[in-house]
């Protein structure tokens, strides 16, 4: 999956968690990546986040530490 699908995505997430209470956005979007994004994307993902790749909303890196780390493919 391209990186700029993968930023689009999960920054949509975040625009619909926007609108909850701060804490309760950030555990949500976590636990909605976490629930529905398959292993490959959530390592495409975190390979972004170490990369220090811009982009992604602020929330999406906040929500990055509750987001389970795949193991190595």
């Amino acid at each position: 999956m391209s990186a700029d699908k993968i930023v689009r995505m999960a920054n949509q997430i975040a625009a619909f968690m926007a609108s909850k209470p701060h804490d309760e956005g950030v555990s949500g979007l976590a636990a909605h990546i976490n629930d529905f994004w398959e292993p490959r994307m959530r390592r495409e993902f975190f390979q972004l986040i170490d990369a220090g790749a811009e982009g992604f909303d602020p929330l999406v890196l906040e929500a990055a530490g509750q987001i389970r780390r795949p193991a190595a493919a």
